[in-house]
């Protein structure tokens, strides 16, 4: 998909890789909508990026979900991309795994973004088309001692955004997952259960930017491929 002139809403815009996708996309010629739940960050990123609107979103609340997508359409009359980006680690073994934190995470990390995709999938075939890219993780594509339950997250995104590739390309509305590895950002720090240090890295392992994940996005967004990662 050519960005230029598309409708694009980022998740979790407010930092990190959503913030480095938000700034790309618009250098590259989208319009975006940034959502977050920290209204006086988004307010600024609203000045500093030409021609952003800004929804303060708790992705954890389904009405305000449903809003942010409609707000969108009603603002730009059509939503070309939707990067569901926002999320929430977890650590801890297996048997000391909080079952309350693990079904928050899993409403932030697998239905908050299964209602977005819903949200806009009639209005993507409306148009004519569309992208959704969902952020997964290369967790689920390992078996990290102490990830079970943040990796379980992704494993069910992967499940629901391939199936979704199949169930709407002759909708024209293209699905892809992305799985950046370990990632220079604050995600650490909003761990749920044990202390984890997403910027850490592991032995040999090399950790990157937010802006170097932004790019490998963006191609993928270009290259409209199933999968991609880091």
């Amino acid at each position: 998909m050519q960005i230029k002139d598309k409708v694009a809403i980022v998740t979790g815009a407010s930092g990190g890789i959503g913030l480095a996708v938000a700034r790309l996309l618009a250098e590259k010629g989208a319009t975006v909508a940034l959502a977050a739940r920290s209204a006086d960050k988004l307010k600024q990123l609203e000045q500093a990026i030409p021609g952003s609107f800004a929804v303060v979103t708790d992705m954890r609340e389904a009405n305000q979900v449903r809003d942010l997508i409609h707000k969108a359409q009603e603002k730009f009359g059509r939503i070309d991309i939707l990067i569901n980006n926002a999320g929430q680690g977890m650590a801890a073994p297996v048997e000391n795994i909080d079952l309350d934190d693990y079904r928050a995470i899993m409403e932030l990390n697998v239905f908050s973004v299964l209602l977005a995709m819903q949200e806009a999938i009639p209005i993507m075939r409306k148009q004519g088309g569309g992208l959704i890219l969902n952020v997964s993780s290369m967790v689920s594509k390992n078996y990290f001692p102490r990830l079970a339950a943040y990796a379980s997250t992704k494993y069910a995104l992967n499940a629901l955004t391939l199936t979704a590739r199949q169930e709407l390309a002759n909708d024209n509305i293209v699905v892809s997952v992305f799985h950046p590895k370990m990632t220079a950002t604050d995600f650490g720090h909003n761990v749920r259960g044990q202390t984890y240090s997403s910027s850490a890295g592991r032995p040999g392992m090399t950790v990157d930017t937010a802006e170097a994940v932004a790019e490998r996005i963006v191609e993928q967004i270009q290259s409209e491929a199933a999968e991609a990662n880091m």
